[in-house]
């Protein structure tokens, strides 16, 4: 279901229930508050426990023969013994709880029978519309908690103002309690974004663009966002506007539109940490360098840069480097270890649309990133090594893969709900120990799951997290060129054009590639990073007549110090020093050569240690007065 189908219907929905992870978050303590706060604390108290007492009401009775068989072989998962697995390669890890652990994943295959038992004794409540927008305002209120609504709303009347038209509107509460509620309940601050994110544009008001308006506004909620001395509603409209008009513009993936499920995903669109300077910079640098990075499988789509042109390097000394490069860009003059890499993957998904999260293990970073499969973690080791948005690997995985199937996913929620309205404590050892309802919702995810045969995409990349050898070979895909694309032209003034496609082979080799332009329409060439063997790119070009001519190669490049070498007509070594154009065309300084009446023979390779290289064409220009 497309996530704005899912909006429309959003009326109909049934009950809804935060999970587990959302309420599982330290509150901060209690916020000091005026004569009116305090009156409004007792105001949203009073409202919480009468949401509270009719919940608990609502609550259905469970065969306590059922009840018990489910419950008493949680005591058999919890004595499976662990097991030892190795990490990357290199490091061992007990692992007791999770798939991760074949004895556990059989016992757990019957506590989840048991559990499909319970489900239909239950079936009617599961389906009941009825308590949905009362439970969806407990949900928010619980979270958020009164003393901390108070808090904003004592702020003046315009945050009492957001804080009422949060609580008197039971279709928005029920929409933002299914993505997860706000992060760290701070729910004013999320209505303050996105009131202002619906203020700077209309569009933000109805399908994807509201989903996802809202989903980043509930993501980022504290004081500032990216910028230090900015208030985060007003980051979070520059950042909104700004990938509005990538969308428009057709430089976010086609997939932007699509992530469908809930509109969970969405929360995770924006980067965690970068600027727009960063934003802007690597799409330009995707777009004019590696424009084949936006065509590739969605799992290394764009993030695969950081094998081709961000090498696994220690030691990296980068005192010396300019200081008006931003971070980002120095880590592409020489690489770097395992953060850096996952730094640069993350933003290369961010600036295009696609949601991605840091993925840190022990002693490693990676990344996540979503797929239309699903997640992957990329550069590292599985979810289940690492950590998520504050959340172990699996949960995260297993909340992803739920929010996928908004329908079941309401009755996960909904048993989530009522177990916090009854003090429940909370599911431990991935559904081993935590009260009834609770572990009746955890349950009830993995049904989800199993019945929406939806499989975990594994891990992308795992080989390259310290190391850049791939386990296997990348397929080198080849590309069709036109007549057009592989003539050499003569303009009007004597000016010579050479395509890269007029080269006398156009294989695609893993260190020499010839691909399409963002545009489809030109073809230009690319020298991968990496390798001491130069490879050539060869031409013949036909002289009109004798003299000397001003050589110039339009290229683009993310490295400094570098050139490449020309040999002419076999004899003639010729060094061309190649700019820092930090993603953008330009020209090299042209060079002067010799050419003869007739055929002329063009031989090119960057010199070793190579760095990543790419050409848009050459051009001969007659030197005036030859």
């Amino acid at each position: 279901m497309k996530i704005h189908h899912f909006i429309k219907c959003l009326p109909a929905i049934t009950a809804l229930a935060v999970s587990t992870p959302v309420f599982a978050a330290e509150n901060p303590p209690p916020a000091s508050l005026t004569p009116e706060g305090q009156q409004l604390e007792a105001h949203y108290s009073r409202m919480l426990a009468d949401l509270q007492e009719g919940i608990r009401r609502s609550e259905p009775k469970v065969d306590e023969k059922k009840k018990a068989e489910f419950t008493g072989l949680l005591g058999a998962l919890e004595n499976v013994p662990s097991v030892t697995k190795t990490v990357m390669g290199k490091r061992e890890v007990e692992v007791k709880y999770g798939p991760e652990n074949p004895a556990f994943v059989e016992k757990q295959k019957e506590v989840l029978a048991a559990a499909r038992v319970v489900f239909k004794d239950i079936e009617s409540f599961l389906a009941n519309e009825k308590e949905q927008a009362m439970m969806a305002k407990f949900a928010l209120l619980s979270h958020a908690t009164p003393n901390r609504l108070a808090a904003f709303a004592q702020q003046g009347a315009e945050e009492k103002a957001l804080i009422d038209k949060l609580l008197n509107d039971d279709k928005l509460i029920v929409q933002i309690m299914t993505m997860e509620g706000a992060s760290g309940g701070n729910y004013g601050q999320a209505m303050r974004s996105y009131t202002a994110i619906q203020k700077a544009t209309e569009r933000s008001h109805q399908g994807f663009f509201q989903v996802w308006a809202l989903a980043v506004s509930l993501q980022y909620t504290d004081a500032t966002y990216v910028y230090e001395n900015t208030p985060t509603a007003d980051s979070l409209v520059r950042y909104y506007l700004n990938y509005l008009k990538a969308y428009d513009d057709g430089v976010l993936d086609p997939a932007f539109a699509e992530l469908g499920g809930t509109g969970w995903d969405y929360r995770f669109v924006f980067p965690d940490s970068y600027t727009l300077e960063d934003i802007d910079w690597i799409r330009k640098v995707i777009r004019n360098y590696r424009p084949d990075l936006t065509r590739v499988d969605h799992d290394w789509r764009y993030c695969r840069i950081v094998k081709t042109d961000v090498p696994y390097t220690s030691g990296v000394d980068r005192s010396g480097m300019p200081a008006e490069l931003s971070n980002i860009q120095k880590f592409f003059l020489e690489g770097g270890i395992c953060g850096p890499r996952a730094f640069v993957g993350q933003l290369s998904c961010y600036a295009f649309g696609i949601p991605a999260r840091r993925a840190p293990s022990t002693g490693h970073a990676a990344m996540a990133r979503w797929t239309p499969d699903g997640w992957t973690t990329v550069l590292g080791p599985h979810f289940a090594f690492c950590n998520v948005n504050g959340l172990p690997g699996m949960e995260f995985l297993l909340m992803s893969q739920c929010h996928r199937q908004p329908e079941p996913y309401q009755q996960v929620l909904k048993c989530e709900w009522l177990a916090n309205a009854l003090g429940e404590k909370e599911v431990t050892g991935f559904g081993s120990g935590g009260g009834f309802w609770k572990l009746l919702a955890f349950y009830r995810k993995l049904a989800l799951v199993e019945d929406a045969t939806i499989k975990d995409v594994g891990v992308t990349g795992e080989e390259l997290a310290e190391s850049n050898e791939e386990a296997a070979p990348e397929e080198v895909n080849q590309i069709e060129l036109t007549d057009a694309q592989k003539t050499i032209t003569i303009g009007a003034d004597g000016v010579i054009t050479i395509p890269p496609g007029a080269a006398e082979s156009t294989v695609n080799t893993d260190k020499l590639s010839f691909m399409h332009a963002i545009d489809g329409s030109a073809v230009q060439v690319h020298y991968a990073l990496g390798g001491a063997r130069p490879e050539m790119l060869k031409y013949k070009v036909e002289a009109p007549a004798e003299g000397r001519y001003e050589l110039t190669a339009e290229v683009c490049t993310l490295t400094m110090g570098r050139e490449f070498m020309l040999r002419l007509n076999r004899r003639t070594l010729v060094d061309i020093a190649l700019p820092y154009t930090k993603g953008e065309w330009a020209e090299t300084s042209p060079v002067t050569i010799d050419l003869k009446k007739g055929a002329n023979s063009f031989q090119f390779t960057v010199r070793a240690p190579n760095k990543g290289l790419s050409i848009r064409n050459f051009k001969l220009k007659p030197v005036t007065g030859n």
